[in-house]
């Protein structure tokens, strides 16, 4: 079979299935892998491998056996020490192992933002148990947020308003922390004025930013996101700089979404994702080149524009209701008639606010696209069978 690269995607979910059609459209060969059979990405891929991304014996047992020319990772919970192995090997990891084992966890990236780079971020403070919750909180002050220095789409995190809540949010927190840290961070509540993600592409020619992209947060995960979102010239460029100073202090080629908190001119380091991000999804509608699409090409070595534009665009998200492992879905001429569009990533299943879908919608501004996308989402029905 004659392909221009074989990609091993570690995490098959709806972002990890949007950029296997971006690099399949450029004569990529994909093995999806993830810890349950028929994942979004799997469906569309051209080989799958069913294992837990925290297994190092069968993340390794995979790249063997595949060999394959970049290990591209969509999620953060994977066996970092074995990447790190298996790229001293010559294996390339995207974008780096480094970055891997940098954003797998809260702590390390905020530190190497914080103390190594000067990046400007909140006050924060690291615990293990309730006790050292209440200290931290202690230095952070009310409010504060409490989050796993690991976990999925947000999940665990919750915004404490005095001292009377940080049981809860540390219960709350540990449940879903997501592989084998049992570690929060607690961290000053910023009172922005507004957050963006700065999709930042290092590529072999250079550094490429697409324009602000806004989103709004329930349960510590994107509920509807928007692009372009109002930033002064002088905010952008803060913005702009400091992503770039972690990227290329991070390394390799790819996408990374940057996270940041805006209060006036004032611009706050938060997060950085060494991949396409959730709210980056807005992409699909508002950008000729999709965060896929940009992703795909960095990681390929390919050209990647230096100028990039968005017309007004939002995306808002179709959440299930309940457990269901059998699914279908209603709605769908109703929620585009009004020139939405719809993307579906048919997950094997459901549960409570697992995101299953998400709607699309370009307008003369950015109000008006985002009225279009989450009246198109309320529209879709999920129809349990179980």
């Amino acid at each position: 079979m004659s392909h221009t690269a074989k990609i091993l995607l570690l995490g098959s979910g709806e972002l990890g299935r949007e950029f296997v059609i971006s690099a399949k459209r450029l004569g990529a060969y994909v093995v999806a892998c993830d810890a349950y059979d028929d994942a979004p990405a799997m469906q569309l891929a051209d080989a799958r491998e069913v294992f837990s991304m925290l297994d190092g014996e069968k993340l390794r047992e995979a790249a063997e056996k595949h060999r394959p020319d970049y290990i591209v990772p969509e999620i953060e919970a994977i066996r970092t020490s074995v990447l790190a192995e298996l790229e001293d090997e010559g294996f390339t990891i995207v974008p780096s192992a480094r970055a891997a084992q940098l954003t797998m966890n809260r702590d390390a990236i905020r530190d190497l933002a914080a103390h190594e780079l000067g990046l400007v971020t909140s006050k924060y403070h690291y615990a293990k148990n309730l006790e050292e919750v209440k200290a931290a909180a202690q230095h952070t002050g009310f409010p504060c947020v409490i989050k796993p220095v690991m976990s999925s789409s947000g999940k665990g995190q919750s915004t404490v308003r005095d001292e009377a809540g940080l049981e809860a949010a540390w219960d709350y927190a540990h449940a879903n922390m997501r592989g084998d840290r049992q570690r929060v961070i607690v961290e000053q509540f910023v009172d922005f004025d507004y957050e963006i993600t700065l999709l930042t592409v290092r590529h072999r020619d250079g550094v490429t930013f697409c324009p602000p992209i806004g989103h709004r947060q329930e349960r510590g995960d994107y509920q509807e996101s928007w692009q372009p979102t109002p930033m002064s010239d002088q905010a952008i460029a803060k913005a702009q700089e400091m992503a770039r100073t972690v990227v290329d202090d991070l390394g390799g080629y790819g996408l990374f979404g940057v996270e940041f908190f805006v209060k006036g001119e004032e611009v706050i380091f938060s997060e950085l994702s060494p991949r396409p991000h959730d709210t980056g999804m807005v992409t699909l509608v508002s950008q000729n080149l999709t965060e896929f699409d940009l992703h795909a090409r960095a990681v390929l070595g390919l050209p990647v524009p230096a100028d990039l534009r968005a017309r007004p665009a939002a995306s808002a998200v179709i959440l299930a209701e309940r457990d269901s492992k059998s699914l279908s879905y209603e709605g769908l001429a109703e929620a585009m008639a009004d020139g939405a569009d719809l993307r579906i990533f048919a997950k094997p299943d459901s549960r409570p606010y697992r995101r299953m879908g998400v709607a699309l919608a370009t307008a003369g501004d950015t109000d008006e696209a985002r009225r279009k996308a989450r009246e198109a989402a309320h529209k879709v029905r999920i129809v349990y069978g179980d």
